[in-house]
């Protein structure tokens, strides 16, 4: 039980007798309030990060503890929130009080709470989508008492750095926001580029994050990279204005419910050619994050320059060896060819759905 305690600090330079005349003048006074026994509800994770996959489930855990002296509340409430990559909002994911329970948005019906014990307040996610990479928030309030803490979900995937056919630095951030959505993939965080740097990723082109920063990842420094005498890092721009400054973009994509694969055709075909081959086949033709996922998660591994959907001509090379990207493992990129006379294979994806 609280106890508040009312001190009344008063400015007097004389003792007065009576009580009234001592404190009738009375202009300064402070409010202290003293919690004997602390706080009466306490939340927390058992672990601050979750990993997941595209496709796949997560749960997220958050329990809380009551005062046990304390009555049941049937009005304790509980609520997920989902903060956004700049920290500014928070999206209503999921809340519960009693038998009152609702999922919002794009986590309607793929939003529901665990509740092992009377006191689980943990989130179960089915369906990841790419979206729901980020920080949630669980928040428990019991009458006057309230407490929150934080949890991440994370996803296993890959960071690809990407520019359209119009060229580098093109992209202001709403642009780079649709041009990785076009290749099944999202604008990538601060956190995914910065494991990607640590795992040997080398990029000499700023690109947006989903912060709205801009930066970029040099594991060897050299004088068009910030400087020769430099140490290797993450280059960082810092927030740059959204709509009217122009960079490239890291994205990021995950694993994916389909087949990609290498279209094995009697003749080379132009960009409209591939596109119909791959329809042909039951299929359309695949996108960049994709060749991406296939080449790091499933290891896919193909010699041979094909079509996507962006216009671009990649292969993926997950097995170095001579006239196949022989130094490393690697997406390797042959440009923007001219879609209507350069005749090269295709790249395909075929949805389970």
């Amino acid at each position: 039980m609280t106890f508040l305690l009312f001190f009344l600090l008063v400015l007097s330079e004389s003792r007065a007798d009576n009580f009234d005349e001592a404190y009738s003048d009375l202009e300064h006074y402070r409010t202290i309030y003293i919690s004997e026994n602390g706080p009466q509800l306490s939340v927390d994770t058992a672990q601050p990060k979750v990993i997941s996959q595209r496709g796949g489930n997560a749960t997220l855990p958050c329990k809380f503890n009551r005062d046990p002296s304390s009555a049941p509340n049937p009005k304790l409430r509980i609520k997920w929130t989902k903060l956004t990559s700049d920290y500014l909002k928070e999206i209503d994911v999921f809340v519960a009080m009693g038998f009152h329970k609702k999922s919002y948005g794009r986590f309607h019906g793929r939003a529901h709470l665990q509740a092992a014990s009377e006191n689980d307040a943990s989130l179960v996610i089915t369906e990841i989508t790419l979206e729901d990479y980020g920080k949630y928030k669980c928040e428990v309030i019991d009458g006057l008492e309230d407490d929150t803490a934080v949890v991440s979900l994370d996803l296993q995937g890959i960071l690809f750095p990407y520019f359209p056919r119009l060229g580098r630095y093109n992209l202001n951030f709403p642009d780079a926001e649709k041009a990785c959505r076009d290749q099944d993939a999202i604008v990538a965080s601060f956190e995914q580029l910065y494991d990607a740097w640590r795992d040997g990723l080398d990029w000499c082109n700023a690109g947006w994050l989903s912060d709205g920063s801009v930066q970029y990842p040099i594991t060897k420094p050299r004088e068009p990279c910030g400087g020769k005498n430099t140490i290797p890092g993450v280059r960082n721009y810092g927030m740059r204005d959204k709509q009217k400054e122009r960079y490239d973009v890291f994205c990021f994509t995950s694993n994916y419910k389909g087949r990609f694969y290498y279209l094995i055709h009697p003749s080379k075909l132009t960009y409209n050619e591939a596109v119909q081959a791959c329809q042909k086949d039951g299929a359309q033709i695949a996108k960049v994050g994709q060749m991406y996922a296939a080449w790091k998660l499933l290891g896919y591994d193909r010699c041979d320059a094909g079509w996507l959907a962006d216009g671009s001509v990649r292969y993926p090379i997950s097995k170095p060896r001579r006239r196949c990207s022989p130094t490393e493992a690697a997406v390797r990129f042959s440009g923007f060819p001219d879609k209507k006379h350069k005749l090269y294979g295709v790249y395909c994806y075929k949805s389970n759905n």
